[in-house]
């Protein structure tokens, strides 16, 4: 199997899967005061403080938890309900129609509640403009959230610009950058936003371990009660193993990344001239996006039947489109940005990583070349 699917996940590395087993056989709860217990709180702080210093932030700014969809949640309905708290109404968010469903459902949940919910206008490649953003403030917005990196189309946004024109106006901004580690810098002091959101799995960590970025002075409330791990704002024993995990990882993928990126830019721009004689092939992704993510339309093709045939040749790859109940739904992402439901159902995702070889991409352009012809007779 030639896997090109990192942006859905990227496979544990080595050195995590290590320091995964080396935490796991600690016997102890890190909330305990025993010995045991705080052996295993040694090895929990240490995994979040290779994470902060990856990020350039204070450890006690990261929050662990499950991943990105979680945090997502934490931070919109979190907002809100701090909101609510002080002004005893529900306010305004502004988001975008290319995010991930992690923010969409939560805010379409808030819409439900009675919030009223700006949707930004997307360019081609996904971008969008500060002074769009500008235009969309009111006195009542309580949270920007804006991707950093677009998980089907690889574009990044000017995190900077966007969140210099929401703090000049007072207004939290969020940006999922669940896609940015390893491959794109994170600079969350930089950037300036109060909270950010991030997976493990994304960099080479495991699944099911994340971390939310609350920026010192930034108001969340909890969403999840009964304890007081994390500072009361994710209560629940944490995972000590996925959580050292996780910052082994991340220190391995940062150590690595611009050579992973200069690899990746080749990598993309061998498979798009591979694939560029596909008939009627279009390319969706920003070019100047993350070298990560190649995501392509080939119009009159079902995206089921060529993701069947490519994994039928050995090749793992993601539709542009979701399955949902065995019906294939257009990508959310891919009809904001223009394209029709057609052919959004006529879209792939290739996703690649630090260990993708040439020799693959060679080889999975050549099988895309045969999925193509078998699902278009």
């Amino acid at each position: 199997m030639i896997y090109l699917d990192y942006a859905a996940t990227h496979p544990m590395r080595r050195e995590a899967l290590d320091a995964y087993a080396r935490a796991a056989a600690l016997p102890g709860n890190p909330a305990s005061v025993h010995a045991a217990g705080q052996a295993a709180r040694e090895r929990l702080e240490e995994g979040r403080a290779r994470v902060a210093a990856a990020f350039g932030v204070d450890p006690r700014t990261l929050i662990a938890n499950s991943g990105g969809t979680e945090g997502d949640n934490h931070v919109l309905i979190g907002t809100a309900r701090s909101w609510q708290d002080r002004h005893s109404r529900p306010g305004h968010m502004i988001t975008t129609p290319t995010e991930h469903s992690a923010v969409l459902a939560p805010a379409r949940w808030l819409q439900a509640q009675g919030w009223e919910v700006t949707f930004l206008t997307p360019d081609r490649h996904g971008r969008y403009d500060p002074v769009e953003l500008a235009g969309a403030l009111r006195d009542d917005t309580a949270l920007v959230s804006v991707h950093h990196a677009n998980n089907e189309l690889g574009s990044v946004q000017d995190t900077a610009a966007l969140c210099a024109v929401a703090r000049d106006r007072g207004v939290p901004y969020h940006t999922d950058a669940v896609q940015a580690p390893g491959v794109l810098r994170v600079d969350l002091p930089g950037w300036g936003v109060d909270f950010a959101t991030f997976s493990a799995h994304k960099w080479g960590g495991p699944r099911g371990v994340g971390f939310v970025y609350i920026r010192r002075g930034t108001v969340l409330a909890p969403v999840t009660l009964g304890g007081g791990q994390e500072g009361g704002l994710r209560p629940g024993t944490q995972d000590t193993a996925g959580v050292s995990a996780a910052g082994v990882a991340l220190t391995v993928a940062e150590a690595e990344r611009e050579a992973t990126f200069a690899h990746l830019r080749i990598l993309r721009e061998r498979f798009v001239q591979a694939v560029s004689d596909v008939p009627g092939v279009l390319f969706n992704h920003a070019p100047d996006g993350s070298p990560k993510v190649v995501n392509l339309t080939i119009p009159g093709t079902d995206g089921e039947a060529l993701l069947m045939n490519l994994d039928m040749l050995g090749i793992a790859a993601s539709a542009g489109s979701a399955c949902s109940a065995g019906t294939m739904q257009p990508s959310h992402v891919l009809t904001a940005i223009g394209l029709s439901e057609a052919d959004a159902r006529s879209s792939l995702r290739f996703s690649f990583g630090a260990a993708t070889t040439g020799t693959e991409v060679d080889e999975a352009a050549r099988a895309l070349v045969q999925a193509a012809n078998w699902s278009r007779t």
